[in-house]
Parts: C-alpha cells; structure tokens; sequence
C-alpha cells in the first residue's frame, strides 16, 4: 500500500457517502485512477465493504459483553454453528490461551444478556463461559492509524 493508497482509504473512512469523482478531486488524481485503486484494493481484500457502520445501541442493544468459551475437545466445528444461530453474537474469534473463543455479544438489558449466555451455553459443545461487560468504549474501532502507519513502514 502506498501513500496514494493510504489517503484514499482515510478518506474514504471520513466520507463514506462519497462518489467517485468528488473522491478523485479531494485527492488530486483524475477519476480514472481512484476507480482502478479503488478496485485493486477491493480485489486484495482491503476494503472488504461499503455497508453503513451500525450501532448495535442504536438497535436498541445498549449493553456490549465480551464472552470467553471453552469448547469440549473436537467440537469447535460444532460450537462456532450452533453461536451463528445466535443473532447477539456479533463476531467470534478462535483465540490461544485458557479459553477457545472469545464472543462479542450484545444485549438490550443485563437480564438479555444472561439470557443470551443461557443459550450459548445450551451446546453440549460449550464447556463454560467467562463473561464482560463493556462499562465504556475508550477507544471505538479504529483503522486510520494503522492505514497511515502502514505505507511508512515500507
């Protein structure tokens, strides 16, 4: 990734309605060449959408959990199927250490979010759970540090 490149993304990340053209302008290349990075970067699997950001809050589930699972030896396949059918489970990561996977979970109320946890754990694949909850966000998701680092680092 370059420096054309790195611009482009934090731009875009700051205008996520912008077009095209309007994108080339702010930038100062012609059209042409946005499209063609634009397109580079999607094929490598850089940008990987262009979706709205939604706000889980804004759904109206306020509360964000972080779940720890052990899974029973052999029944991760069987696990990670039974948490997609679990639409509060925003993501889930296979991680190194004591636990197996770690949920990101939200809920409209604490007493949601327990019944949540009853569901994930109901899959005889579940062994146990160490959950939580989000008090703040200090720092949301962020990528433009990373985009800005990234292209000085080569």
């Amino acid at each position: 990734m370059d420096e054309l490149d790195a611009r482009l993304l934090v731009t875009m990340r700051a205008h996520p309605r912008i077009g095209l053209t309007e994108l080339a302008r702010l930038l100062g290349v012609a059209r042409g060449t946005v499209q063609a990075r634009v397109e580079k970067l999607t094929a490598r699997g850089v940008i990987v959408d262009f979706g709205p950001t939604v706000s889980a809050a804004g759904t109206g589930h306020p509360i964000l959990a972080f779940v720890w699972l052990q899974i029973a030896q052999g029944r991760l396949a069987e696990a990670v199927e039974a948490l997609r059918d679990v639409p509060q489970i925003l993501e889930v990561h296979g991680t190194s250490g004591q636990h197996d996977l770690l949920c990101r979970v939200v809920a409209r109320s604490t007493d949601h979010l327990q019944e949540v946890i009853a569901r994930i754990l109901a899959s005889p694949a579940v062994e146990r759970s160490d959950t939580t909850i989000a008090l703040s966000t200090q720092i949301p998701y962020r990528i433009e540090p990373l985009i800005a680092s990234s292209h000085e680092e080569r």
